[in-house]
């Protein structure tokens, strides 16, 4: 008898230590991230943007008393492995995936953890990423409907172009840029004279410039992945192009001004994140991660980094670690940097898990990228 009360008592105890064991074990991120191939650029900033966030973030406690492990794992910029290492992430027990960056990988991942019921952050901006009534997608960048009406407002009140040529990277990202820039400009008056498709990767643009200077549009819309915008920025110098070059994000990126040199300067583009915008606490950013990397970070490690502060925000307050009640609280969330600092711009979602916030219209000058404009919220107009 006193033997099966000790026996009792020992499986009394050890169910009664499985829910501290799990509330002092670390919580599960993983980064399902371009570090090698055409993202590498993109994908390393922001991966490394989430590292640098985790580690503050675990410096400070944690979230909720827990410690993060956070565990990357590079999809070579092929969507097929990307959707390989979702399911990876699903098996190993992720809180949350971080993850993919490009637009065409993401939309193939994703259906991984969905189906897993797993929160899922990307960097990708084409619009159909958040169209398909996913409940666990929410984007770090602006949607394409949200950021192509902007530069079409651009082009029409700064610029006052009645017509435009496009160059565009023909895969999920460019197309769905493209298509949805077509529809932005239209009710501002302005008319495509060019609509000049290109390949992932591509390097010689000389067929593709030319195309877009005999268009003689008041303006060229570029949209392309960064390797390929720095080769169509020292193509347009090299043949003379001379009318304003605009694009969205990428074009006055960090990578591209040093991949393109003088041929990035003049460039204009809007971007939703920026290490060059007029703001203390982005500024405290980009010297940390200066010093933690030895590297300017460019619009996608603010994403990364800002995006693993979101997490820990929206799980404080729902107050568990929970991944549905994470998502649904997402959804028509709001959050002010004076309350969550590490979020570093005041932020909502909406309903479909896109984000909206200030952005910035940015220009390359002196090889440098200057903030020319703020301008407000989507909500705000």
């Amino acid at each position: 008898m006193r033997s099966i009360t000790r026996f009792s008592a020992f499986f009394l105890c050890l169910a009664l230590s499985q829910p501290l064991l799990a509330q002092t074990q670390p919580v599960k991120i993983f980064g399902v991230v371009e570090l090698s191939g055409t993202g590498a650029t993109s994908g390393t900033n922001f991966n490394d943007g989430v590292k640098l966030a985790v580690k503050e973030i675990n410096a400070a406690g944690g979230i909720l008393g827990r410690q993060i492990e956070y565990t990357a794992s590079d999809t070579q910029s092929q969507a097929q492995v990307a959707k390989a290492l979702a399911v990876k992430a699903v098996d190993e027990g992720a809180y949350v995936v971080m993850g993919p960056v490009f637009s065409g990988s993401i939309i193939v991942s994703m259906a991984e953890t969905k189906r897993a019921g797993i929160p899922n952050f990307t960097g990708g901006e084409a619009a159909t990423i958040t169209q398909q009534g996913n409940p666990y997608i929410f984007r770090t960048a602006f949607t394409q409907t949200t950021s192509m009406p902007k530069v079409a407002r651009y082009l029409k009140d700064n610029l006052k172009a009645k017509t435009v040529a496009i160059i565009y990277t023909n895969n999920d990202f460019g197309k769905g840029g493209r298509d949805v820039f077509t529809k932005a400009v239209e009710p501002q008056g302005i008319k495509v004279l060019a609509d000049i498709s290109t390949d992932p990767g591509q390097i010689d643009f000389s067929g593709a410039v030319l195309r877009a200077k005999q268009a003689t549009a008041d303006a060229l819309f570029v949209y392309t992945n960064e390797e390929e915008a720095a080769r169509a920025l020292r193509e347009l110098r090299k043949q003379g192009y001379d009318k304003p070059i605009v694009g969205e994000t990428v074009l006055t990126s960090q990578k591209v001004i040093e991949l393109a040199g003088d041929a990035a300067n003049g460039a204009v583009a809007h971007v939703g994140l920026t290490a060059d915008a007029p703001d203390p606490g982005i500024k405290a950013f980009a010297a940390k991660f200066q010093k933690e990397y030895n590297y300017k970070p460019d619009h996608n490690g603010l994403k990364g980094y800002s995006a693993m502060y979101i997490v820990k925000a929206a799980t404080e307050k729902v107050g568990k670690f929970d991944p549905k009640a994470f998502a649904d609280a997402m959804h028509g969330i709001k959050l002010s940097v004076k309350e969550y600092p590490g979020i570093l711009m005041d932020v909502s979602f909406d309903k479909n898990g896109d984000l909206d916030r200030e952005s910035f219209m940015t220009k390359v000058v002196n090889g440098k990228q200057e903030v020319i404009a703020v301008l407000p919220a989507a909500a705000a107009n």
